[in-house]
């Protein structure tokens, strides 16, 4: 595993559009590999050939999959920096910001951007390196208008899955003005009516209580006051003011709070989102 890896982490490290598509490919089937099985018996392999024409693949239960000396290995794999994935796809974003807004560079976005998604749900302790300024300066960075829509889809859902069950990643996405990022993209005209969706759905997503994951906790890290483009900071942008992340959690009057300084109305995502409870939450 740790020869397909480094292959796959030398592709993802190049300039070449076609050497980092390559390195995804490799890093998509490696984890099909391990979340994926095959039929096994014959019966099964003729009937899903009959349904779909294709020996297809279905996802292994969470039960099984915690078990699967694959998977074991590869989670403890992604313990350590030298291998873990998560790291490697947020410098092969970083690399393709870079570049500009093309057709062919944002479907590498895209591609690299729902990798990601996977691995921080197959390895929850890889969301704390969003705990860093950087890395979420970075996901902000994809929510500017100028990306492209299907861009900006992508990086509403890896935002969510960053800040899922993170309470202190959370504060770092606000202390970085990550609700006026949201927001004004929202509010933008040019924005497409999918991207709105999205953007209302994640703020559906904000203001749920909050519930801390069980694992390890996420690293500490700084939050800047103001908002500002990673690529920015990274050309040497000094003297911007800063503070320690927030820890704890907030609770939903508190964070519908915050998010009114930014939105009208959000009274009213609150009290559909208790009658509703779309994500199967109580509020009590």
């Amino acid at each position: 595993m740790e020869n397909l890896l480094s292959l796959s982490f030398d592709y993802l490290s190049s300039f070449d559009g076609v050497k980092i598509r390559k390195g995804l490919r490799q890093l998509e089937g490696l984890l099909a590999q391990i979340c994926l099985s095959r039929a096994t018996t014959a019966a099964e392999r003729r009937r899903s050939m009959a349904i779909d024409g294709v020996a297809k693949s279905s996802p292994k239960d969470l039960a099984s999959l915690s078990e699967d000396p694959a998977f074991r290995e590869f989670f403890k794999l992604q313990e350590g920096f030298e291998w873990n994935v998560a790291i490697r796809l947020i410098s092969c974003l970083e690399r393709l910001l870079g570049k500009g807004s093309n057709g062919q560079n944002d479907l590498l976005l895209v591609s690299t951007l729902d990798l990601l998604r996977g691995v921080l749900l197959i390895h929850p302790p890889s969301r704390s390196l969003f705990a860093r300024e950087i890395y979420m300066n970075l996901l902000l960075d994809l929510l500017d208008p100028s990306s492209c829509p299907a861009v900006q889809s992508s990086a509403v859902l890896t935002l969510v899955t960053a800040l899922l069950e993170q309470p202190s990643i959370t504060r770092c996405f606000e202390n970085l003005d990550g609700l006026l990022t949201v927001t004004s993209l929202f509010k933008n005209r040019g924005t497409s009516r999918e991207v709105k969706l999205k953007l209302v759905e994640f703020l559906y997503f904000y203001l749920m209580p909050e519930i801390p994951y069980a694992g390890r906790d996420a690293a500490n890290s700084h939050g800047g006051l103001h908002r500002s483009p990673s690529k920015a900071s990274r050309l040497g942008s000094g003297g911007r003011e800063r503070r320690d992340c927030e820890e704890g959690t907030r609770t939903t009057n508190e964070k519908q709070s915050l998010l009114g300084r930014y939105l009208n109305n959000v009274e009213d995502l609150v009290e559909d989102l208790k009658e509703t409870a779309p994500f199967g939450t109580s509020f009590g």
